[in-house]
């Protein structure tokens, strides 16, 4: 199966993804309302890409202008994957693959911060408590986005985080989330 970059310096080029349930790569429908929304942020940004499955949504960020992507993927079929994508994008400088669970990452991570953050759990365990800790990550007026079913389950907010936006497209809810700065 292949994805397709929609926009950027990658636009139009295709990425794969592995068949069947390993992934549910964010449809190329809801990451293009997503970015549309958030354009205007990308640009000069330190992304992080955590369940990052084929790494559609960083590499975008990246094609969109991010300086920067860190993916955080445990499974390892996924991570040949996106390994690959990433160099056939030719993206190596830009990008760092860290191949563990985002919850063994959290425990053992260094200090860095990002502006943005992306988070797309699987649907059938959306380890909201692993969610809620990546909070703490977020630079000042940073931005999450969570990617969800629409059964209104969110991750606990911690202080000086909102919700600043929450859209349905189907069965998959993106809600995003701000650290005030």
């Amino acid at each position: 199966m292949n994805i397709r970059i929609i926009s950027g310096k990658y636009g139009g080029r295709k990425i794969e993804a592995p068949d069947g349930t390993r992934t549910h790569p964010m449809g190329e429908r809801v990451r293009n309302a997503m970015f549309n929304s958030i354009g205007s942020e990308i640009q000069g940004t330190d992304v992080l890409d955590v369940f990052a499955g084929t790494g559609s949504v960083g590499l975008e960020a990246l094609s969109r202008g991010a300086r920067s992507a860190t993916f955080v993927e445990r499974d390892k079929i996924a991570q040949k994957i996106l390994a690959k994508n990433v160099v056939s994008l030719g993206a190596e400088q830009s990008v760092e693959i860290i191949r563990t669970s985002v919850n063994n990452w959290l425990e053992t991570r260094d200090e860095k911060f990002y502006d943005i953050i992306f988070a797309d759990p699987p649907y059938d365990d959306l380890q909201l408590s692993t969610v809620s800790k990546l909070f703490g990550l977020l630079k000042p007026n940073g931005l999450m986005v969570l990617s969800h079913t629409g059964r209104g389950e969110v991750p606990n907010l911690e202080n000086g985080i909102v919700v600043v936006d929450n859209r349905s497209y189907g069965n998959a809810n993106l809600t995003s989330f701000r650290r005030e700065g």
